[in-house]
This record gives structure tokens, sequence and C-alpha cells, in this order.
């Protein structure tokens, strides 16, 4: 038995157009039992709906990524209200952040896109997506600031900081690169989580896993990325899939059984 839950992921993204219903429909006999959809812009906000209306299991979100921020439409906080008031399977805000990677960012209009979408996250009750990256001290205490539910995605911070992420209540998410050789400072990190507050993620089409490293990636994946966690942990590897399939659910307010 399986009981996988991708809590963010990318099947908008182009790298799926060829064969993305026909990895879709069969996930489920996989041991797939819930995908989250991250949305990045109003494009991907508009697919990621269309995917979570034609898959049951699938539940998407609804945010303008920090790389997005460039173009952002001047309503884009209506566009994010709307998505979540008018469709029931928008499950939280995201992927919203930080992003220092690249040269040439904007800090201040990053800053103030991010606490935006917080704010209207907090006012509609809504868990957040985060997404931070060379933006810890920034992302930290924003996060201390308007102390959101939500989830750190895709962890690439210290095990301080993760300790600190743990205060505020919210879940960290981890990707196929605990499984890396060079992963140590994630791992560092990971044993500091609490099980109750860890999730397991893709990211896909990214952060494949070992041995599939380089290779696209796929919700089914998670399984290799629960076997490390489950080392780490000292606990199964189907102990390690129910227990953060449940932390998913109750990340984003999902019913089931």
């Amino acid at each position: 038995m399986q009981n996988i839950f991708d809590t963010h992921s990318h099947y908008t993204d182009n790298s799926f157009d060829s064969d993305r219903d026909e990895i879709l429909s069969a996930f489920q006999a996989k041991g797939v039992k819930y995908i989250m959809l991250a949305s990045t812009c109003t494009e991907d906000i508009k697919g990621n709906a269309e995917l979570a209306e034609k898959y049951s299991y699938i539940y998407t979100s609804a945010g303008f990524h920090p790389e997005n921020i460039d173009g952002l439409p001047e309503n884009y906080i209506d566009i994010v209200r709307n998505a979540v008031t008018e469709n029931p399977k928008t499950m939280a805000i995201g992927e919203i952040g930080l992003d220092y990677h690249y040269d040439g960012y904007d800090r201040e209009k990053q800053i103030e896109v991010f606490e935006n979408q917080i704010i209207l996250a907090n006012e509609l009750k809504k868990p957040v997506i985060v997404h931070s990256r060379d933006a810890s001290e920034d992302t930290l205490n924003i996060l201390k600031k308007h102390r959101p539910s939500g989830v750190l995605h895709c962890f690439s911070g210290s095990a301080e900081m993760a300790r600190e992420i743990i205060k505020l209540d919210m879940y960290i998410g981890f990707t196929g690169v605990i499984t890396f050789k060079n992963a140590k400072k994630a791992i560092r990190a990971l044993e500091t989580i609490p099980l109750d507050r860890l999730v397991l993620e893709t990211d896909c089409p990214y952060m494949s896993p070992e041995p599939f490293r380089g290779k696209r990636c796929d919700s089914s994946m998670i399984a290799y990325t629960a076997e490390k966690a489950s080392e780490i942990k000292g606990i199964s590897v189907q102990e390690m899939l129910d227990i953060t399939c449940r932390n998913g659910m109750e990340l984003y307010g999902i019913q089931g059984d």
C-alpha cells in the first residue's frame, strides 16, 4: 500500500504537454492519493483549476510567484481572491514568496506582493505555499510579522531556520533533493523537524530523486523521497507516507478517509 500526497507540483509545465492526461490518469493505481498544484501566474491559475476539475484527487492553489513580478497584473489580488472564492478546490494561496537568486531582482516589489498575498490568505483563512530562495532572513521576518498558516516548500534553509518555521506552526516540505549525496544541509534540517510538521513534495517536473536525478519528475517518485526520509526518521516507508499524507490533508483542509 502506498499513500502518496504530492503537496507541491507543476503539471501545467510544458514538459507534460505530450502525455499529461496519460500520466495523471494512472497515478491513483500507483498509490498517489492526492496532488496539490502550485500556481505561479494568471495562466497557471486557470490551467490548474481545469486540471483540478477534471481529476477528483487533484487540488489547486492560486498565487503569483516572485519570478513573475515583471508584468504582474494590477488586479492580481482580485485574480487570486476570485480563484479562491469561486473554486472550492482552490485550497491555498501560492506559490508566493521571495527569490533573490538572480541579479536584478526587485526586493521591495517582491516583499510588497508577498505581503499582500499573505494578508489576503489570512483574510480568506487559507494556507500559503511559500517559495524562498536566497532570501531566508526576509522570508522569516515576514512570516513572523503576519503569522499565516501554510508550508515553506522545497526547503533549502538551515536547521536553525527550520526550527523557527516550526515555531510558527507551519509545515516544511522536502523534495527529492534529500536523496542526493551532497544533501547534508537538507538532511540536518529534516532531522530537526517533528513528524507532524513534515510534508513531501516533488516540485515536478523538477527535483527528481535518485535514481532519476536529471530526468523529469512526477508524483509517483515521492516513494523514493519517502524511503530516504523514513531512514532519517527511523520509521517505515509506509509510516512516512501515511504521516505525510495526513499532514498534507490537514495543511490544505482536505477532508477524506
